[in-house]
């Protein structure tokens, strides 16, 4: 029988210090960290971005498929995600959590491992937050707070008729990913038979732990790139390209042939009768960097083997399309995951 500790036993602040006993600080910038009121921070002159995500058990995870320990990391990978993509350093977050009665102080510290483990990834420290109990499942919010060198940060409104549209690695994959993790839960409630996953790591691998971008802001910096706009992919291609055309005012041209689909996930698209186009434009939670940029930096980007060119912005009056592999031009829409229904 596996150890429980009832969280009860220990009390609000005993679980703090529990959880928190081993965080240690990384970055100059955090003067004073968990115990006091208030963490203290300073930049030393750079600028700040803070970005704040809410996870909540049956909206955005399932825990019959999660473990723990991954969704801890994730939890951190999704916040920091979005401080890349404002071409920033992430360095701090605040963590708070509420939970029901059916977590113990050993479920926590699996949860903790996770946030832990991205936490050393990134090189980001964790520097308080809070906890309270929930009626029911398991909520989590996290800030992170970033560095960037002042006016170095990419907005989504700065893109231009003719910018290149760029995105780093592969898409579509965590789409896959919940649709096989899915599929076998349902089996598993029907029929109680053991989940078969079919050996598709990538695609399970890409929905449960995905990683943030922080190579790709790194080689911004190395080859002096500058993104006219850029997001982080959590809602699919297709919604979030839309996004930086209507705050940029502009249309755009996407190419299918030119989307970087991997080999594998294709492979299974077609054994679940799925459209691998369809799972790229709009399949979520890819954490991918869609950015755009000048012409001017066409060579610096097609060196790099992380990052793929998928089409151009246009004038706003030439509208959203993209051209088909057979060259059908189709108004671009949006299917993204929606987490608010």
């Amino acid at each position: 029988m596996e150890e429980r500790t009832e969280i009860s036993s220990l009390g609000e602040f005993g679980l703090i210090d529990h959880l928190t006993i081993n965080n240690e600080t990384k970055n100059a910038s955090t003067i004073l960290s968990v115990g006091d009121d208030a963490a203290v921070i300073d930049h030393f002159g750079k600028q700040t971005v803070i970005s704040t995500d809410l996870l909540l058990e049956g909206i955005h995870f399932d825990l019959s498929y999660t473990p723990l320990k991954h969704l801890g990391y994730k939890s951190v990978v999704v916040n920091i995600s979005d401080i890349y993509a404002m071409n920033a350093t992430p360095t701090q977050i605040v963590i708070s959590l509420a939970f029901s009665n059916r977590f113990s102080v050993e479920a926590l510290d699996e949860f903790y491992a996770g946030v832990y483990a991205a936490c050393e990834a990134y090189n980001v420290d964790l520097v308080g937050g809070d906890t309270s109990t929930s009626q029911r499942g398991f909520v989590i919010s996290i800030t992170a707070i970033g560095e960037v060198t002042p006016d170095k940060y990419v907005t989504r409104n700065g893109a231009k008729a003719n910018d290149l549209i760029c995105v780093s690695g592969e898409l579509g994959g965590a789409f896959l990913g919940l649709t096989i993790l899915e599929r076998e839960k349902k089996i598993f409630e029907t029929t109680g038979a053991q989940p078969d996953l079919e050996g598709q790591a990538y695609i399970v691998g890409r929905l449960l732990k995905p990683e943030a971008r922080k190579d790709i802001v790194e080689y911004f910096s190395e080859a002096d790139i500058m993104p006219t706009s850029m997001m982080d992919i959590s809602d699919g291609l297709s919604s979030e390209l839309l996004h930086i055309c209507k705050q940029s005012n502009t249309g755009c041209v996407l190419y299918e042939d030119k989307l970087p689909l991997n080999d594998e996930a294709k492979e299974f698209a077609y054994k679940l009768q799925l459209d691998p186009t369809a799972c790229a434009l709009s399949g979520g939670e890819d954490y991918e960097l869609l950015f755009t940029v000048s012409q001017n930096d066409f060579e610096k980007i097609k060196v790099n083997p992380s990052i793929s060119i998928i089409g151009y912005m246009t004038e706003a009056a030439e509208g959203k399309n993209i051209i088909t592999r057979g060259g059908n031009k189709h108004a671009l829409v949006a299917q993204g995951w929606n987490h608010m229904k």
